[in-house]
């Protein structure tokens, strides 16, 4: 493993005369001096290059429902290896997953691109999650186990805040056959003031996905910051503007990291969702207790996928398409 580290190298960085390297990678263009890192506390100036001192360095390791991710249309009922790493490209101040994304100090072990792909084998997973953390601003070695995934006949999965620049995003989607990604709020000012991050590349990103892979996306209702029903329908027509069947999930937030707000209403959650399906198709709920959240065919309104919580079962799909009215059905199986 540390031979590995050590021999691979970074990419999508620039040398500055200065002696100082612009990272490439996200639309941050870090510029970092030597000896310092950049916004993600992952990728380091050493001497005039790049240097990946976390390459491999997992913090999280799993089999996972996919509907975790959250993946609803995608594999239905699979489980599957989901790996996490240290860092972020945002400051998201209400992360839920701070611990390990917003510094680099909490436990990680040396894991392989290869190891990873042989853990997801003998786990008989269908596949491995890049997920937890911000998988992105570990770019290299996503890169490196997506492809050994991918001659391995196991599928890759991308769970991210979609914030990375447009060369660097056509590469990874080019190895990734489903991906989740925030659209946090449909705010500019909330992605830069409470992110860190800026609105319209991450929709650029969205875009990029939507025409590449299976695409998913998500949203964290917070009270009082991005609750407002007309701002959600404008996100869900921006959904629904990538793909008549990319699904919307609407997930409950609770107080976490810097945030002590309350926690969303149910009956937020709901009502929201109510607004979102005026332009989404395909929108669910999350984080709010055991309810059904069933996917229904587009023709007919037979239930082709029945959930509650992580329980799962595939009703009303035979051979790709609706077992009731023959329609074809939004859902990879």
């Amino acid at each position: 493993m540390q031979g590995e580290q050590a021999a691979r190298e970074a990419l999508w960085f620039q040398r500055r005369a200065e002696g100082g390297i612009a990272c490439l990678l996200c639309p941050h263009h870090c510029r970092i001096a030597e000896g310092g890192h950049g916004i993600c506390g992952v990728r380091f100036n050493r001497g005039g290059s790049m240097e990946l001192p976390f390459y491999g360095r997992v913090s999280a390791l799993a089999v996972d429902p996919i509907e975790k991710k959250p993946l609803y249309h995608f594999h239905p009922g699979a489980r599957i290896l989901s790996v996490g790493f240290l860092g972020c490209s945002m400051r998201c101040k209400f992360c839920q997953n701070f611990h390990i994304s917003q510094g680099t100090g909490a436990d990680a072990r040396a894991l392989g691109p290869a190891e990873l792909v042989e853990a997801a084998r003998k786990e008989r997973s269908f596949g491995i999650a890049y997920t937890y953390s911000e998988p992105l601003v570990h770019f290299e070695y996503v890169m490196d186990a997506a492809r050994l995934a991918r001659e391995a006949g196991l599928k890759n999965v991308l769970v991210s805040n979609g914030y990375l620049d447009a060369g660097p995003a056509d590469e990874i989607l080019g190895l990734v056959d489903a991906a989740n990604i925030d659209l946090k709020a449909f705010d500019a000012e909330f992605y830069r003031t409470e992110t860190g991050g800026e609105l319209e590349e991450v929709k650029r990103f969205l875009g990029q996905a939507a025409a590449r892979t299976h695409l998913e996306v998500t949203t964290l209702v917070i009270p009082g910051k991005n609750d407002d029903p007309a701002q959600m329908e404008e996100l869900a027509k921006f959904v629904a503007s990538l793909g008549p069947s990319v699904p919307l999930h609407l997930s409950a937030y609770y107080p976490m990291y810097r945030y002590e707000l309350p926690p969303t209403p149910p009956a937020t959650v709901r009502r929201l969702a109510e607004a979102a399906r005026r332009h989404v198709r395909y929108v669910y709920t999350g984080n709010i207790g055991p309810e059904e959240t069933n996917t229904e065919c587009p023709g007919c309104g037979h239930v082709l996928v029945r959930r509650v919580g992580y329980s799962v079962k595939v009703t009303g799909i035979e051979d790709g398409v609706c077992a009731k009215c023959g329609a074809a059905v939004p859902i990879v199986m």
